[in-house]
């Protein structure tokens, strides 16, 4: 134990003096990833909330066939502005990014509504900008209700209750609460989590394998007077310190981030105190052990530092590819869930940042099934490295 420990010191030394490394493992991976997370999130929240809150210009062809529906869009918030010449022309607008959307009334719209036919107004958009969209369903929004104040308008007239044209009133319960809604948002810090400490003990991995081959000073090492499961020990342990400072950088970037974002005026707030990050860096630990075997293993593999690199890039998506997928499938955690690494940490984090309660079984199943499959990736850097052909 010993002499895996000097190992281990001096692989962490070495490490130390090598700022650019230092700086790519310990700055870029978690500081990088939660600074980008709340911008994006800042910006996207600030947008919305500017979006429902500013008045809509709304180009409009025919504004003088329909003077009440104009009147009604200006009590939404919502002002007409000239349009192009007609529809076609609107059309072209939208699509070359003149105009995000375009209100089109035809000249018969006054004459349908008399005769009590439907008339028809077109409302033009590119729903695959992300901007024209949100202005089109605010439009839209108000086109559907001043449909549904005409209509309650011509019942009146006939001497019938509007409220029969509503057989149903529906009342909609959301059971979800503040941190629940949160959730939605920042359940894919866990993504950020395992990226960061993967990225945290790469260049280690990298360094005391395929580096050192590369280098010539592997054979030295291995002439000592250290058996080669004790070294292998060291260099993994060293890559484990690593990731960990890696985990606990990303883990107070983003409590720190969180401070800024504005999640209260969207209803939401993040169970993310230091007692959750403490939780989330205990349930994150057994991964470390995971991430830095692997790694190692891989990389001693490798015949070069950028063969490593080269290789080491699937490693470190492979273990975010489960967290992606149960983010999009939006599955709740399961039992067989808690057996997978990164998987069972993102299920477990999200119940915590939901603040509900925790399955002790789901812990218990995440930490031991993760410390299993780290010992065993361990135990198989050991046995290549008993290899006579390690050198070759």
């Amino acid at each position: 134990m010993g002499t895996s420990f000097t190992v281990f010191l001096k692989e962490v030394l070495d490490n130390f003096r090598d700022r650019r490394t230092l700086g790519s493992a310990l700055l870029m991976g978690p500081i990088f990833g939660p600074v980008l997370f709340a911008f994006v999130i800042n910006l996207s929240i600030e947008r919305s909330l500017e979006s429902a809150e500013t008045t809509l210009k709304l180009p409009v062809i025919g504004q003088e066939h329909a003077p009440n529906l104009l009147s009604f869009l200006h009590s939404r918030n919502i002002d007409a502005v000239e349009g192009p010449v007609d529809e076609a022309a609107a059309m072209e607008a939208v699509k070359v990014g003149t105009h995000d959307v375009v209100l089109v009334i035809p000249e018969a719209f006054g004459e349908q509504l008399s005769e009590m036919i439907p008339a028809r107004v077109a409302l033009i958009s590119d729903q695959a900008n992300s901007d024209a969209d949100r202005d089109a369903r605010r439009a839209r929004n108000a086109l559907r209700a001043y449909q549904q104040t005409l209509a309650g308008t011509r019942v009146m007239a006939r001497g019938i209750n509007p409220s029969t044209l509503q057989p149903l009133n529906i009342d909609e319960v959301d059971v979800s609460t503040p941190s629940g809604r949160s959730a939605m948002l920042l359940g894919m810090m866990s993504y950020f989590f395992v990226f960061a400490a993967l990225m945290g003990g790469m260049y280690l991995a990298i360094d005391t394998t395929a580096g050192e081959r590369e280098r010539g000073s592997l054979e030295p090492l291995l002439s000592l007077p250290v058996t080669r499961d004790q070294l292998i020990y060291g260099k993994i342990a060293a890559t484990c310190l690593f990731m960990t400072l890696s985990l606990m950088l990303s883990l107070t970037a983003f409590y720190v981030s969180l401070k800024f974002m504005p999640l209260e005026q969207l209803g939401m707030t993040p169970n993310f105190g230091p007692a959750v990050v403490l939780a989330a860096l205990a349930i994150f630990l057994p991964f470390i052990l995971v991430g830095a075997a692997l790694m190692t293993l891989v990389a001693s593999f490798t015949k070069s530092y950028r063969e490593a690199q080269t290789w080491l890039s699937v490693v470190l998506i492979a273990p975010t590819m489960p967290i992606l997928i149960v983010s999009i499938l939006t599955l709740r955690p399961r039992t067989e869930f808690m057996f997978i690494p990164s998987l069972s940490q993102h299920l477990l984090l999200v119940d915590m940042v939901k603040n509900e309660p925790i399955n002790g079984l789901h812990v218990a199943i995440s930490v031991a099934s993760t410390l299993v499959i780290g010992i065993v990736l361990t135990w198989a850097c050991a046995r290549l490295y008993r290899r006579e052909g390690l050198l070759g």
